[in-house]
């Protein structure tokens, strides 16, 4: 029997049901679905595991699946991050200033000097799984650090979008100072835990992105289930066309409208996949088989090989699906197999130390500038 399938029994036997199916599958009733928020005294870690547990009372696979997935640690607390841990002592020297990253006794220091003076601060809140940004903070005011650390060469080196920066003092040497409206949105896109319109309130933040960030009503989900009600379901994220999903993902990937807004240019837009998939001819926004979650299970870490993903491209570009009342597409006349070597070449960012994906599906041209 399935969590799901305890919908269909009367009042009286779900609740028996749900402990059985716990029970066959070795995980906790943690909390007896209460909707409670975990205790704060836990620590953030603590807090972050509680809340998914309790969410897997019923969805113990996807839960279990999640704890791996890129998006449950977009944000980490001090003393939580393994590349951290396995690099405890980071160094780097930029111009006039040299860097330092510190992990010891299960906490991170940041530190930055010219020489004479330095400016040491804990490391709190850690922005990123592998590739790191940390928000800083010192005499009541946010700072983004001014380097961020990157696995692929295990080396710090200048932040993201922050290469224009010239510092001239040690404080701004640090990092660049950040608006209580910027810092809020990068809790809100690594974090969980915010009320919208509610002041922003770092320690009662919640690291990575939970279930109800994503699947709004799931706090009162649970609390119904508590009562044998099943009919309050969040909204299935599946029913919404390419579209929708473009643009639910983009609340933190970017919007096309976000990145023609912001006039955003140059490789650095590859991070954005929406933008870059809404570029693609193919994508016509009511196509299910060309969305994010057409190829992505957000519940999972990526899968990085490329014929993964051949089954998604040929569900379109096939002779059994050379036409269809969404569109038509052309098949490919070199080859039926690891599709996006060739149609979605990886891009390199200047000073990034990574590559990324371009989800903007083409036929790459050898030589050709980068596409806008």
């Amino acid at each position: 029997m399935s969590a799901k399938s305890v919908e269909g029994l009367p009042a009286s036997m779900r609740g028996l049901a749900l402990l059985a199916i716990v029970a066959l599958s070795g995980t906790p009733f943690v909390h007896h679905l209460s909707a409670s928020p975990p205790s704060q005294s836990h620590g953030k870690q603590a807090q972050a595991n509680e809340a998914s547990a309790t969410c897997g009372t019923c969805h113990v696979a996807v839960v279990r699946n999640y704890s791996a997935a890129p998006m449950r640690h977009a944000m980490e607390p001090d003393g939580a991050n393994s590349e951290l841990i396995a690099h405890p002592d980071l160094k780097t020297t930029i111009g006039l200033y040299t860097y330092r990253v510190t992990t010891k006794g299960g906490h991170t220091t940041y530190s930055v000097t010219d020489g004479s003076n330095t400016i040491s601060t804990p490391i709190e809140w850690i922005f990123g799984q592998k590739t790191q940004t940390w928000v800083l903070e010192k005499d009541g005011r946010f700072y983004e650090s001014l380097v961020s650390y990157y696995p692929r060469d295990n080396t710090l080196d200048v932040t993201p979008d922050d290469a224009n920066i010239k510092p001239s003092t040690l404080l701004e040497a640090m990092g660049r100072p950040v608006s209580t409206a910027e810092v809020r949105t990068c809790f809100d896109c690594h974090a969980s835990g915010l009320v919208p319109g509610e002041k922003l309130v770092t320690a009662k933040t919640i690291p990575g992105i939970g279930c109800e960030r994503c699947h709004e009503g799931a706090q009162q989900h649970m609390t119904d289930a508590a009562a044998d009600n099943f009919k309050t379901i969040p909204k299935h994220l599946k029913r919404l066309d390419a579209q929708q999903v473009s643009n639910f993902c983009g609340q933190c990937h970017r919007t096309f409208d976000n990145v023609i807004r912001d006039r955003l240019h140059g490789n650095g837009t590859v991070r954005f996949q929406p933008y870059r998939l809404e570029l693609s001819k193919c994508f016509v926004g009511n196509d299910p088989r060309i969305s994010c979650i057409a190829c992505h299970n957000p519940h999972q870490p990526a899968d990085r090989v490329a014929s993964h993903y051949d089954a998604k491209c040929l569900a379109c570009h096939s002779s059994n699906n050379a036409s269809s009342a969404m569109h038509s597409a052309k098949i490919c006349p070199v080859s039926k197999s690891n599709c996006t070597t060739c149609h979605m070449p990886k891009t390199d960012i200047p000073g990034n130390h990574a590559q990324f994906t371009d989800h903007y599906i083409r036929v790459v041209k050898t030589g050709e500038d980068y596409p806008q």
